[in-house]
C-alpha cells in the first residue's frame, strides 16, 4: 500500500515539473516571438525610409548610407534573434537607423517626421549645442549641432566602447577607431576635452568621459548592452561613413575602411 502512494506521489510530482515546464517554455517562445514582432516593426519602418529617401547634399547621403547599414544590420540581427535580448538588440540598430533617417530628412530640409523612441545611452552622453573647431593631430576636427558640407558625419548620441559620444554633426567620425577596437585610445581624452569643454549640451568633462559616464548598463553603441557574439554591435559598429558594420553579425568590423590618420 505504502509502495503504491509513493508511486502515485512521483507520478504526481512528475506531471506538475512537465506541465511547469511546458508552460515556461511557451512563455519563453511567445515573449521572444512578441520582441521580434516589436522588432520587426522598427526595421520594416527603418527600410521604408531607406529605399524611399535620395540625398542631395554631402550630410543627408552620408546620413542614409548610415541608414542603410543600420537596416541590413538589424535585418541580419533579427533573423539571428533566438532570445528576447537579442531580438531587442536588433530594435535598438533598427532605431539607431531611423536617427540617421530624421537626420538626413534634416539636412535635405524636409519635414523629420515622427518622433523615435530614446536610444540606450542617448539622454545621458547629451548633444552638441554650439559649433567647435579644434586643431588635433595636424587636422581640423569640427564638431556642430547642424549638418554642412563640412560636418556631414552625424553621430545620434549613445555609448561607444563603454563611453559617451555626443549627438551631432561632425567633420569625421572620431568615435570609429573605438568602434572598430573595441577601446578607446589614449588621444580620445584629449580630443574630447578639446572638442567639448564647457559645451553647454554635454554634462560631464573629459575625465568623466575617460571614465565612462552612466552605470555601464544602457547598452547601445558598444556601450556593454546585450550583444551577438562579443561584438560592438547595437551601436556604430561602423556606420555609414562610419563605413563597416559587419550586418552578417553582431561585430563590429572594420571593413577595410581608412580611419583617416587617427593615432589612438
Amino acid at each position: 500500500m505504502d509502495a503504491l502512494i509513493l508511486l502515485a506521489v512521483v507520478v504526481i510530482v512528475v506531471g506538475v515539473v512537465f506541465v511547469v515546464q511546458q508552460r515556461s517554455t511557451a512563455n519563453t517562445a511567445r515573449t521572444l516571438d512578441d520582441a521580434k514582432a516589436d522588432a520587426r516593426q522598427a526595421i520594416e519602418r527603418l527600410g521604408g525610409q531607406v529605399y524611399m529617401l535620395v540625398g542631395d547634399n554631402p550630410a543627408s547621403k552620408q546620413a542614409l548610407a548610415d541608414a542603410s547599414e543600420r537596416f541590413t544590420a538589424a535585418s541580419s540581427q533579427i533573423e539571428q534573434a533566438n532570445s528576447p535580448a537579442q531580438a531587442r538588440l536588433a530594435k535598438q540598430t533598427a532605431l539607431e537607423g531611423l536617427y540617421y533617417v530624421r537626420a538626413a530628412r534634416t539636412a535635405m530640409n524636409l519635414d523629420p517626421g515622427p518622433p523615435i523612441p530614446e536610444l540606450e545611452g542617448q539622454r545621458s552622453a547629451g548633444a552638441v549645442t554650439e559649433h567647435r573647431k579644434v586643431e588635433f593631430e595636424g587636422r581640423q576636427v569640427e564638431a556642430s549641432p547642424e549638418p554642412s558640407d563640412k560636418t556631414p558625419n552625424y553621430f545620434p548620441g549613445g555609448r561607444v566602447a563603454g563611453r559617451p559620444v555626443p549627438a551631432g554633426w561632425y567633420s569625421e567620425p572620431w568615435w570609429r577607431p573605438a568602434l572598430v577596437a573595441g577601446a578607446w585610445g589614449m588621444g580620445s581624452m584629449l580630443l574630447f576635452s578639446s572638442l567639448f569643454s564647457g559645451m553647454a549640451g554635454v554634462p560631464y568633462d573629459a575625465q568623466a568621459f575617460e571614465n565612462g559616464v552612466g552605470d555601464g548598463s544602457e547598452g547601445g553603441f558598444g556601450g556593454g548592452g546585450d550583444e551577438f557574439g562579443g561584438g560592438d554591435a547595437g551601436g556604430d559598429g561602423d556606420f555609414g561613413g562610419d563605413a563597416g558594420f559587419d550586418g552578417g553579425g553582431f561585430s563590429g568590423d572594420g571593413g577595410g575602411t581608412d580611419f583617416g590618420g587617427f593615432d589612438f
